[in-house]
C-alpha cells in the first residue's frame, strides 16, 4: 500500500476527558467524530480532505473498539447515499468529501437526503477548495445548503471551533431532523492547536439494533404525496427548530466592543484573516481582541435574522466579509434590513473583490477602504496604502517576465503518464491532430507543454462519456482518456458501459497506476497491493470485457514507447467496430518512491547487496538536439552549456533527482535509447567481485584514457 500512515496520530484518538489533545484540524475533526457517538463513517478522498480518509483507515481499529463502521465510498454518492442509514434510525453518521466537485456527484443523494429529513444526527464533511490555488472549478458550497435546506456550518479556523461544530453538528441535524454540512477550508484542516479532549463514545443506538429492529415510516420516503409535504415540514418545522437551536446554543458569536458606528459580519472561515488584517491595520491584537465590532456566522446558512438585525441596527455601516460568488448573504442581509426598515449601509463586494481568496491583503485593502469611508477615525494618521502599479510597471520587472519562463504544473519525475502522451504525440505526428477528451486525475497536466494534448474535461470518469458527441461518421475517431481512480469511481457505467452500449467507434485509453494517485495514493479496487481491509487486484481489462467491449489491448509497462505508439496507432486506424480500450498500466512513480524508498534504506542498513540505476547524458555525444525534452518535459531534466566550441547549442542534463525510469532517453527515438544516454548502476553493500570488478574497469578504462592523451588512439567515424 501506498497510502500515507498516521499509525502514531491516530494514538492520540485514545485521549481521554481532560487530557490535551495537539494536533492538525483533520485529526482534530476524526476526535470530535468519536466524541460524538457517531455509528459510522463513509466518504472519499479529495484535497483539501484527503488525508481525512488516510486517517479514518489507520484509525479503523480504534473505531472497531467502539462500535464504529467505517468504510471507503467508491464514489461522493456513494457516501451520500450511506447517510441514509440516519433517516429511519437513530444513529449518528458523517460522511466526507471534497467540495464543490464532490458536493456536485452526491446532490441526487443529498437533495433525497434532504427531503425526507433525518431521525439520527447526519453531518456531511466538505472540504473547502476555493481560491487560486484550487484544483477544481470556482463555486460555493452554499448554493447547495440553499437548494437543499441543509444546515451550513463554517467554523473558525482553530481546534475547540472545529471539535465544537462537529459535536454541536450532530445536535442541531437532531434537533431540526436535518442533514448538516460542516465546511472547512485547506487553512482549517491544517491548522495546529490544540483543545481539551472528551471520552470517546460508543454510539447511543448501533447499526447492529437498527437491522435487527427494522423501522419504516412511508412519511419519510420520498414518494407523493409524503414528498409535497417535505417542504412545508422543512418551512414550518425544521427551519425554526433550527435556528431556535442556533440561537439557544449561540453558535455565532461576537467579538469586540458591544456598540460601534461600524462593525463587520463575517463568516467563521474568514475569522483568521480578518483579525490580521484588522491587526495590520492597529484595529485589533494578536490575543484576538478587536476595536470593531464583530458578527462572526459559525452557521453560514441558515441565518438568524433577529441576531443580524439587532447587529446591524443603530450603526452606521456593516461590512459584510464573504468569500466568493454570488454573494448570497449579503443579498439576504439587505433583505432583513429593509423587511425591517433598518437603513443601515450594507457594503461587501463594493470594496472587497467579487471572485477569489479573501487573503490577509485582500482583506486589509478591503477594510480600510470601508473605514475611510464610514469611519475615517478608526484609522488614526495611517499612511495610505502603497498603489502596487509602479511596481507592476517597472521596466526592469517586465524584463525579467520575458526572460523568466512560465513553469506550468507538470507529471512528477519518472511519472508513468509521461510515456504514454509522448507515444500520443508521435502518433499525432504520423495521424494528425485528434479531438482528445480528458477526464480527472494528473494526465490532465497533458494539456500543458510540452505535449499540448487535449480539449476538454467534464468531471470524475466522464472523459469518454464526454466525447460521446462524436460518434459519427469521419475521417477520424475520438480519443479519451481517463484515470483508474475515474473508472471505478463513475467511468465503469456511465462511460466505457455507455460506449459499449452505444457502439461508440472512439478510442478510450485508462490510465492504471495502481492507485487513486491525485488524491495521495489511496487504494482502489485495481490496486496491485494486498490490502487486508479491502479486495483489491480486480482487473480492469476483465471489468470492461464483462460489460460487453471486445477491442480490448492491456499494455504493462507504460516505459515502452514504442508499444505505446503501436498500439495507439492500431486503435485508431483499426476496421473493427464498437469501442477500442486501451489500458495502459505502470505503477505511480511518486506512491512507488514512498514504497520503496524504506524497504532499500533497510535492505542497505541489514547489508544487503542492493543496486540503483541512474541515468546521466554524455555531453561530448549529445548533440543538443533536445528532442528527449521535447516529448518528455520531466523535472529532472534539463540543459547545460558545454564548453566544446562545436556546439552552440546548450546540452541535455540529468539531475540527481532522477529515478531512473528511462524514459527521457526511449522517447528521444522511440524504444531506442539515445546514445547520449548511459545508464550508471550505483551499488550499495558490493561483494567481492563487485569491488573486484569495478578495479579492473578503471584499470582498462585509466589504461585507454592514458594512450588516448597520448595520442596513440585515434577515434573516427
Amino acid at each position: 500500500m501506498a497510502e500515507r500512515s498516521f499509525a502514531r496520530e491516530v494514538e492520540d484518538l485514545k485521549l481521554g476527558e481532560g487530557d490535551i489533545f495537539r494536533g492538525e484540524g483533520i485529526l482534530a475533526i476524526t476526535k470530535a467524530l468519536l466524541q460524538s457517538g457517531v455509528s459510522y463513517v463513509g466518504g472519499y478522498q479529495g484535497s483539501p480532505i484527503s488525508h481525512l480518509m488516510d486517517v479514518l483507515a489507520d484509525a479503523k481499529d480504534v473505531m472497531e473498539d467502539l462500535g464504529v463502521h467505517f468504510e471507503t465510498s467508491a464514489s461522493e454518492a456513494a457516501a451520500a447515499a450511506m447517510l441514509s442509514a440516519s433517516v429511519m434510525y437513530p444513529v449518528r453518521g458523517a460522511v466526507t468529501w471534497k467540495s464543490t466537485a464532490g458536493t456536485n456527484v452526491a446532490s441526487d443523494a443529498l437533495s433525497n437526503l434532504s427531503s425526507g429529513g433525518v431521525t439520527g444526527g447526519a453531518l456531511i464533511i466538505i472540504g473547502e477548495d476555493y481560491g487560486e490555488g484550487s484544483s477544481i472549478m470556482q463555486e460555493r458550497s452554499h448554493a447547495y445548503a440553499m437548494k437543499s435546506q441543509m444546515w451550513l456550518l463554517n467554523p473558525r479556523p482553530n481546534l475547540p471551533s472545529i471539535v465544537r461544530a462537529v459535536e454541536e453538528g450532530f445536535e442541531l441535524s437532531e434537533a431540526s431532523n436535518t442533514p448538516v454540512m460542516l465546511q472547512v477550508g485547506i487553512r482549517s484542516c491544517h491548522v495546529h492547536g490544540q483543545f481539551v479532549a472528551k471520552d470517546n463514545k460508543r454510539p447511543a443506538y448501533t447499526l447492529k439494533q437498527a437491522l435487527e429492529n427494522p423501522i419504516r415510516d412511508v412519511n419519510r420516503i420520498v414518494l407523493p404525496p409524503a414528498s409535497f409535504l417535505h417542504e412545508k415540514e422543512k418551512l414550518e418545522k425544521r427551519w425554526p427548530a433550527a435556528v431556535e437551536f442556533i440561537k439557544r446554543r449561540q453558535l455565532n458569536e461576537y467579538f469586540g466592543p458591544s456598540e460601534g458606528e461600524v462593525g463587520i459580519i463575517l463568516l467563521g472561515g474568514a475569522y483568521n484573516g480578518v483579525m490580521r488584517a484588522l491587526q495590520q491595520l492597529g484595529l485589533a491584537d494578536v490575543y484576538g481582541n478587536s476595536a470593531v465590532p464583530l458578527y462572526v456566522l459559525n452557521v453560514a446558512y441558515p441565518l438568524i435574522d433577529d441576531q443580524m438585525a439587532e447587529f446591524c441596527a443603530n450603526k452606521k455601516a456593516v461590512l459584510l466579509v464573504e468569500e466568493g460568488a454570488p454573494e448570497y448573504i449579503e443579498q439576504s442581509l439587505n433583505t432583513i434590513l429593509r423587511r425591517r426598515d433598518i437603513q443601515t449601509k450594507i457594503s461587501g463586494k463594493d470594496v472587497l473583490p467579487m471572485g477569489g481568496e479573501y487573503t490577509a491583503p485582500v482583506l486589509m485593502k478591503g477594510i480600510k477602504n470601508f473605514l475611510e469611508t464610514h469611519q475615517r477615525v478608526l484609522l488614526g494618521n495611517q499612511p495610505p496604502l502603497p498603489d502596487p502599479s509602479p511596481i507592476l510597471n517597472d521596466p526592469k520587472i517586465k524584463a525579467l517576465a520575458e526572460v523568466v519562463p512560465p513553469r506550468p504544473p507538470g507529471f512528477c519525475i519518472g511519472c508513468p503518464e509521461r510515456p504514454i502522451f509522448a507515444a500520443m504525440k508521435m502518433v499525432e505526428g504520423e495521424l494528425g491532430q485528434h479531438h482528445i477528451s480528458g477526464d480527472i486525475g494528473c494526465h490532465l497536466f497533458s494539456i500543458l507543454p510540452p505535449f499540448n494534448l487535449g480539449s476538454t474535461t467534464m468531471g470524475y470518469g466522464l472523459g469518454p462519456a464526454a466525447a460521446s458527441a462524436f460518434n459519427v461518421a469521419a475521417d477520424k475517431r475520438a480519443i479519451s482518456v481517463m484515470g483508474d481512480g475515474g473508472f471505478w469511481h463513475n467511468g465503469l457505467a456511465t462511460s466505457v458501459g455507455n460506449a459499449v452500449f452505444n457502439k461508440q467507434d472512439g478510442v478510450i485509453l485508462v490510465v492504471d497506476n495502481f492507485y487513486s494517485a491525485a488524491t495521495g495514493g489511496q487504494d482502489i479496487p485495481s490496486s496491485r497491493a494486498l490490502n487486508p481491509r479491502r479486495k483489491t487486484n480486480n482487473s480492469i481489462v476483465n471489468a470492461v470485457k464483462g460489460i460487453g467491449a471486445t477491442w480490448v489491448r492491456q499494455i504493462d509497462r507504460t516505459y515502452d514507447v514504442a508499444k505505446m505508439r503501436d498500439t495507439l496507432r492500431e486503435a485508431l486506424t483499426s476496421k473493427e467496430p464498437g469501442p477500442k480500450i486501451i489500458v495502459a498500466s505502470s505503477e505511480c512513480m511518486l506512491n512507488k518512491q514512498r514504497r520503496v524508498k524504506p524497504q532499500f534504506a533497510k535492505a542497505v542498513k541489514d547489508g544487503k547487496r542492493i543496486v540503483k540505476e541512474r541515468f546521466g547524458v554524455d555531453e561530448d555525444v549529445c548533440t543538443g538536439d533536445h528532442a528527449c525534452i521535447r516529448l518528455s518535459g520531466c523535472p529532472s531534466l534539463s540543459v547545460k552549456h558545454t564548453d566544446d566550441p562545436l556546439k552552440d547549442d546548450p546540452v541535455a542534463a540529468i539531475d540527481n533527482n532522477c529515478v531512473g525510469c528511462g524514459n527521457c532517453g526511449e522517447v528521444a527515438e522511440a524504444a531506442v535509447l539515445c546514445p547520449s544516454f548511459y545508464r550508471a548502476d550505483i551499488i550499495h553493500n558490493p561483494t567481492g567481485w563487485d569491488r573486484f570488478a569495478a578495479r579492473l574497469r578503471s584499470a582498462v578504462i585509466g589504461w585507454l584514457q592514458a594512450r588516448r592523451r597520448a595520442g596513440r588512439i585515434v577515434f573516427s567515424d
